[in-house]
């Protein structure tokens, strides 16, 4: 394996060694691991893993470095969004993983919750968005109200190199400084800057958000998939029938154009990124607007910053058609 950006020919052995050397490297950074943390008062991590290559290799990686650690207990949570010939595969996936790995395992569908299922809701689509806008805003809702349940201190995600670098786009492209800001302070920011990061300022504590982390954001999407491949994880590596994000998928042939031309593009991306973020949220975010930026839902008694959340906006919309 060639990797262009770092000038490294790898065989399989050492390539997997150094994609599970990055994860562990990404940990210690964000600081993920209290330093307080002890096997009387162990964290839990919950873990989206949908059944694809990112959440399966996060899942084995973490699972590989911390079973033996009593401070660290791991949960997978897996949400079924009703999409006929597409999740059912993704979960068995995520059952056999967890069955072999013998991981706690948690399953929830969009149907039990709410009393609809994606196919139905692309094809009603009251409010004439693409698919992708409805499910972000129903996964990120039962994620997070689920670890919350799971009584999770954190909650990790599977997004990679390429995930973060497009987004980080994205949201200077369009201006979007107070996005950045928040981008920092949920996932990016590091629990306990000591320095090593790129960012030398940690996120703010907040009570209105289970943490999450990204431990795969410094590893490329195709090494993602050739290490699942290489240790032959069972991985449901097809592309979801209802994605549609034309503007994002703009972005991602802009990055592996630039990528092909100017190997490291991604990395430099991101290194830059969180450190105008870390400047942003200090900026623009101060404790007490950002507690002040929050209430509660009215109707489901989610956090949010209007009387009703996004998700209950949309269901009610969905149940008008």
């Amino acid at each position: 394996m060639h990797a262009a950006y770092s000038g490294l020919h790898m065989c399989e052995e050492h390539f997997c060694r150094t994609v599970e050397k990055r994860v562990r490297r990404r940990i210690r950074e964000d600081g993920l691991v209290p330093r307080d943390a002890t096997p009387d008062d162990p964290e839990t991590w919950v873990i989206g893993l949908s059944g694809g290559k990112d959440s399966v290799v996060l899942t084995q990686i973490l699972q590989d470095v911390f079973a033996e650690d009593p401070r660290i207990e791991l949960v997978a949570l897996s949400i079924h969004e009703g999409i006929e010939g597409y999740r059912d595969e993704s979960l068995d996936a995520s059952v056999e993983l967890t069955d072999d790995l013998g991981i706690r395992h948690e399953v929830v569908s969009y149907e039990e919750e709410f009393d609809v299922r994606m196919d139905e809701v692309v094809e009603d689509d009251p409010e004439g968005m693409a698919a992708c806008a409805y499910c972000g805003v129903f996964r990120r809702d039962l994620l997070s109200r689920y670890a919350d349940e799971l009584d999770a201190d954190k909650l990790l995600t599977g997004h990679n190199l390429d995930d973060e670098a497009e987004t980080a786009l994205m949201n200077f492209l369009e201006g979007d400084v107070n996005q950045i800001a928040q981008h920092f302070d949920s996932s990016l920011g590091p629990f306990d800057a000591d320095g090593d990061g790129p960012a030398d300022r940690e996120r703010p504590e907040t009570d209105q958000h289970i943490p999450r982390a990204k431990p795969l954001r410094d590893i490329p999407e195709k090494e993602v998939a050739l290490y699942a491949r290489f240790e032959e994880l069972p991985a449901h590596i097809t592309e979801c029938p209802h994605a549609e994000e034309a503007y994002r998928g703009e972005i991602q042939d802009l990055m592996l154009g630039l990528e092909e031309n100017h190997p490291g593009t991604r990395h430099s991306i991101m290194a830059g990124y969180e450190k105008l973020a870390a400047l942003a949220a200090e900026a623009y975010r101060s404790d007490d607007d950002r507690e002040a930026d929050f209430g509660e839902c009215e109707n489901c008694g989610a956090p949010t910053g209007r009387d009703r959340c996004r998700k209950c906006n949309l269901l009610d919309a969905l149940e008008a058609v």
